[in-house]
């Protein structure tokens, strides 16, 4: 049994981590840090509400402390945690520089704690399904890959975090890692990096709206991202030379936790037909289109491997190299937008 603590009960806290960790009988929701409304144990009443986080870190019995604060708290409470001599996950963004993340990575082996990044989309219906098609051959070599997270919200996040210039603030630190990992996970490192980096809200003091084009020596992966978006597009169209894979972005599980649906329960994680991607082939010379049917959506897979990872000392599920990984490529994003140039990836 693995006692678990996070250090913040806010959406995140109640949607993303709290319901896994309770589902899964490896873990055990030990509390949370709670600064000023006390509300884990209203849903979860055997929890502690901890009135700081020295608190929660003097406690002896929890063995895993999930850092879900802000970015710019991360490096700082992630280092403190390990220091106490307690596992780590860490919400993306992992950390605002590489330095920061390696340096993590590197306390994490001194004291011989397991450190991970929460990269839950991993975990989306869409990505599980795109990775089985890739692994059948059905899309054959990459010709072109184009991910987006779109979305239409022309007013001002109530995360005021999210809204302020701090360092972290930005949709390139909240939603990049995201699109960054999936990519890194389809091709692996680019030779070279540009991007473009805007904000299209009057009322935003942050960016809100990222393009980046990664470049390949056999193809281009495109990243984008907005708020501005009053019709979304394909999430995912990947081309290959075998298959092209269209599919809107659709996963329900962020929906179903709000609203309250349990992780496990019936049907968990499964998309509705209507929301199944498509997968087109050219046979002599005829396209051939067919509905592909999305694999379940699990978050709950995360923790699994977590619980292994602590348990019986397998690799994290997202390792803090990977997590540093994506922040230098988010780097090279800010390095390109700033000089206007294309930035070769060392």
């Amino acid at each position: 049994m693995i006692n678990a603590a996070l250090v913040s009960f806010g959406m995140s806290g109640k949607v993303f981590h709290a319901p896994f960790l309770d589902a899964n009988p490896n873990f055990n929701l030990v509390g949370s840090w709670e600064r000023s409304q006390k509300n884990i144990q209203s849903i979860y009443p055997n929890a502690k509400s901890y009135s700081t986080f020295e608190e929660l870190l003097s406690d002896p019995i929890v063995d895993l402390v999930i850092v879900n604060s802000p970015n710019d708290t991360h490096y700082e409470y992630a280092k403190k945690a390990l220091l106490y001599g307690k596992h780590v996950v860490c919400e993306k963004a992992f950390t605002i520089t590489s330095d920061e993340a390696y340096e993590l990575d590197l306390i994490a082996s001194k004291v011989n704690k397991k450190l991970a990044v929460y990269h839950n989309r991993r975990y989306d219906a869409d990505f599980l399904t795109i990775q089985k098609l890739i692994s059948e051959d059905a899309i054959g070599e990459f010709l072109d890959i184009q991910i987006s997270f779109e979305r239409y919200r022309t007013t001002l996040s109530p995360k005021v975090h999210k809204e302020i210039l701090t360092p972290g603030a930005g949709l390139l630190m909240d939603l990049g890692p995201h699109l960054m990992d999936q990519a890194l996970i389809l091709s692996g490192l680019p030779d070279a990096i540009f991007a473009d980096i805007r904000t299209t809200r009057k009322t935003s003091l942050v960016d809100d709206y990222f393009m980046i084009l990664m470049y390949y020596p056999t193809h281009r992966i495109t990243l984008t991202s907005g708020m501005v978006f009053m019709q979304q597009l394909p999430g995912y169209k990947i081309y290959g030379t075998k298959g092209c894979f269209i599919k809107n972005r659709s996963d329900i599980q962020e929906a179903d936790l709000i609203a309250g649906k349990k992780p496990g329960s019936s049907n968990w994680g499964a998309e509705l037909p209507e929301n199944f991607g498509t997968l087109s082939t050219d046979k002599d010379g005829k396209i051939n289109t067919k509905v592909i049917p999305s694999l379940a959506g699990n978050y709950g897979m995360f923790y699994e491997q977590m619980a292994k990872a602590i348990l019986e000392d397998q690799q994290e599920p997202v390792t803090a190299i990977e997590g540093a990984t994506i922040i230098k490529m988010l780097e090279a994003a800010k390095e390109s937008y700033a000089t206007k140039r294309i930035v070769k990836i060392k």
